[in-house]
């Protein structure tokens, strides 16, 4: 079956850096367009950052640009987020998606548990 596993969050000071990682299994990993959603308490979910399957091409939500780096190791089956210039507004449950479809279109069909982030003096 479809398994996506986050790990690495954390507390993190204002301006620190954390890397989240996302295990694939159950599934052609390579085939997928893969991102990372987040929803911070009392909000809906926020898309984040997607990959296509060969890592080529990135994509990016304005709050998170220029800040966060998405990547992925087809030969590990894992996804990436490396975070830095960490803000309190980042504060959120990160979670791994797969994509339904081919393209970057926001519909996702696998979700993973999620990894909390939380951005703290």
């Amino acid at each position: 079956q479809v398994q996506l596993v986050e790990s690495g969050g954390g507390l993190v000071q204002p301006g620190g850096s954390l890397r989240l990682s996302c295990a694939a299994s159950g599934f052609t990993f390579s085939s997928y367009v893969v991102s990372w959603v987040r929803q911070a308490p009392g909000k809906g979910p926020e898309w984040v950052s997607s990959v296509n399957p060969g890592g080529s091409t990135t994509r990016y939500a304005d709050s998170v640009k220029g800040r966060f780096t998405i990547s992925r190791d087809n030969t590990k089956n894992t996804l990436y987020l490396q975070m830095n210039s960490l803000k309190p507004e980042d504060t959120a449950l990160y979670s791994c998606v797969r994509a339904r479809n081919s393209d970057f279109s926001p519909e996702y069909d696998y979700w993973g548990q999620g990894t909390q982030v939380t951005v703290s003096s």
